[in-house]
């Protein structure tokens, strides 16, 4: 069993949502085989704890014109890692520092990576674009 197209077409919006405010190495790893709980884990970083609300901020304001609202939202306050909940999809916004010291994309290194339409700069790709 993969992902199921509803999370996948809401972490293509919530990547290029992160993409629109500079978020950097943005990947989305489909889990569905290994956890119960969601389909896939959204992984962007930024620089600054300002920045990793503004990315936050901005992918929540897209997905709630797919009317997706998190069901949690952890770590907002600090702003070094904040983890958005939507059931079928877990975003984590993480400071470069803490993303490098977790490292999550080595601990689920045998899950497929989602093609999120985004170009190696992290902008949407044109094809992705219309």
């Amino acid at each position: 069993m993969s992902a199921a197209e509803a999370a996948i077409e809401s972490a293509k919006v919530a990547a290029k949502a992160a993409a629109d405010k500079l978020a950097e190495n943005i990947v989305a790893v489909d889990v569905s085989e290994r956890l119960a709980i969601t389909d896939l884990f959204v992984i962007a970083s930024a620089s600054t704890e300002r920045q990793v609300n503004s990315i936050v901020d901005n992918i929540e304001d897209e997905l709630i014109k797919l009317d997706r609202r998190p069901v949690r939202r952890e770590g907002r306050s600090e702003g070094r890692w904040v983890l958005l909940d939507y059931g079928d999809m877990v975003v984590h916004v993480m400071h470069d520092e803490d993303r490098a010291f977790y490292a999550l994309e080595r601990l689920w290194k045998d899950c497929p990576v989602v093609d999120l339409g985004l170009d190696e700069s992290g902008t949407a790709a044109a094809s992705a674009a219309g």
